[in-house]
């Protein structure tokens, strides 16, 4: 280990002093590992390569197997350290061997006979969480309070190990408007809407689909959290015209949901699942909607903490809807303010400033 040490080492340092690409293969041919970081700062090789913005170098790392998603001390990628220096060749580099990466992983786990598909074990944000902010069992079997913080956000809270994971906070509401105008405004069905809603949490758009110029005639919620369908009982939605409460997971939703089918929007927002779970709904969504008119949209979360990370879940999502034959434009939503302490002691699960609102259609 200390040889690996040494001369990873060695090789970040000769990328620093922008030492010749001969003498950069000579170090990688004589076994210096990609993987390296190195302890003061955490930087590997593609970490420096992108800070001294050499194209070509980028472009032997990644393809000699540097670890795309490595972050440093201060959580920045090597497309993090691109992005900085607004370099956006070298970005795209990166983000596309992730793109790659994680797009093999999931084929392999979906060419998996026997076993279900385990989540990508390369990316900093689906490492295994066995607590309720990563674990469906976990999360079921947990408590959930609803509280209002000091600013008056109401939120549904779970405890996750240590912290305090927020399952919905108030701060959503504006992208949830944002979705539901994009999913219904102008849509030729809009007086007979028959709407699809996969997990409640606080109810933001269910509520919004419930004020829309003409209220949804049917409109399906799939929730599966005890805490949460008491929630819904105690605000009446139970007794609402139209509203169908399916009190399970999707998965064992399945087979109600497709013998109902025929849906003209359809939205899912679940907790504690990863990004293979959704990409198995994505496979049930074209036999779910009702036509070419119907759309779709799917919290796009995923990420959300890292610029890389997100891009590269945001361009897996369009690749994978893509496939089922889902054509998906997308908006851009301001999510960030300053003026506003939305998080409080909660931890944080989507810090950038823009989110970006998939819609998809069937492509006939």
């Amino acid at each position: 280990m200390d040889h690996l040490t040494d001369i990873g080492e060695q090789l970040v340092s000769a990328i620093l002093q922008n030492q010749s690409a001969e003498e950069i293969n000579r170090l990688i041919d004589e076994g210096a590992p990609l993987w390296y970081q190195n302890e003061p700062e955490g930087i590997s090789a593609l970490h420096v390569a992108a800070y001294i913005q050499n194209e070509d170098l980028v472009k032997i790392l990644i393809e000699k197997g540097a670890v795309w998603n490595a972050v440093d001390h201060l959580k920045n990628t090597a497309g993090d350290i691109a992005l900085s220096f607004n370099n956006e060749k070298i970005y795209t580099l990166i983000r596309d061997a992730g793109i790659r990466s994680e797009m093999l992983l999931s084929l392999l786990a979906s060419r998996a006979s026997s076993e279900p598909p385990e989540p990508s074990d390369t990316m900093i944000i689906s490492n295994k969480d066995d607590t309720a902010a990563g674990s469906t069992k976990a999360f079921l079997e947990s408590k959930l309070k609803f509280v209002k913080d000091s600013q008056g956000q109401e939120i549904c809270i779970v405890k996750a190990g240590e912290d305090e994971v927020g399952v919905m906070m108030g701060w959503e509401k504006d992208i949830m408007r944002q979705t539901v105008k994009s999913l219904c405004d102008d849509h030729q069905n809009a007086s007979n809407l028959k709407v699809l809603n996969i997990g409640f949490g606080l109810g933001i758009i269910d509520t919004l689909f419930q004020q829309l110029p003409v209220a949804p005639t049917t409109h399906y919620i799939v929730e599966p959290h005890p805490d949460v369908l008491q929630h819904m009982k105690d605000l009446g939605w139970y007794d609402k015209p139209g509203v169908k409460i399916f009190e399970m997971t999707w998965q064992n939703a399945v087979e109600q949901l497709m013998t109902v089918g025929g849906f003209d929007v359809i939205y899912t927002d679940t907790f504690a699942e990863d990004y293979n779970d959704l990409r198995q709904f994505f496979e049930l969504v074209p036999d779910l909607l009702a036509g070419p008119e119907s759309r779709f949209s799917f919290f796009n979360g995923l990420g959300a903490t890292n610029a890389l990370f997100y891009d590269v879940y945001t361009h897996l999502a369009e690749l994978h809807l893509s496939e089922v034959g889902v054509n998906v434009r997308w908006q851009d939503v301001q999510v960030y303010n300053d003026d506003m302490e939305r998080w409080g002691k909660t931890r944080e699960y989507f810090t950038l400033p823009i989110y970006r609102l998939p819609v998809g259609q069937m492509v006939y």
